[in-house]
């Protein structure tokens, strides 16, 4: 079992995904041909034939419209692969991190309540996938003033998933 949460995009988020992107484009599903496409909304790869969709995705203006933060220049889109019709979510109990394989490259990036970054590490996942996980959080977390960490890919920059200090994203107003 991780010691820490992996988060998938928000139901509420997905909804509106669905029908108008981030970025104010109309979600354009497609079926998968191969499958293998990192799917945001349940943390696993795509199965050929899926009903998905690439839309634009702002992780950091959503998390800052729940909690007040203000993360100005920071605040980016990018692209994630979700399912184009309601899904279930991650699996309950599913081990390790998702989008994990040893030698791959991920971006750590850090956080504050305001939404700005303090922060951030390159991480190498090794053989241990989950180890170097839970160390690369456990290093962002003894920060005190890291309140969420995003992971994403070094390759294209993608956003992989959220990790959220305990208690962050709860709405201050």
């Amino acid at each position: 079992m991780t010691a820490y949460e992996a988060r998938p995009i928000t139901p509420g988020a997905l909804k509106e995904l669905r029908t108008t992107d981030d970025a104010g484009r109309p979600c354009a599903p497609y079926t998968a041909a191969e499958g293998g496409d990192p799917l945001r909304c349940c943390l696993r790869g795509a199965a050929p034939g899926e009903r998905i969709a690439l839309v634009s995705y702002a992780p950091l203006r959503r998390w800052a419209a729940e909690t007040w933060a203000r993360p100005g220049a920071y605040d980016e889109q990018g692209p994630v692969f979700i399912h184009a019709g309601e899904c279930e979510g991650p699996a309950e109990g599913r081990p390790g991190y998702p989008f994990s394989r040893a030698g791959a490259l991920r971006t750590v990036r850090r956080y504050d309540a305001e939404g700005a970054i303090i922060g951030g590490r390159l991480l190498e996942i090794p053989a241990d996938e989950e180890s170097g996980f839970d160390a690369a959080f456990a290093e962002a977390f003894a920060d005190p003033e890291v309140a969420l960490v995003h992971v994403r890919a070094v390759e294209y920059g993608c956003f992989h998933f959220e990790v959220r200090r305990e208690g962050a994203g709860v709405p201050l107003g």
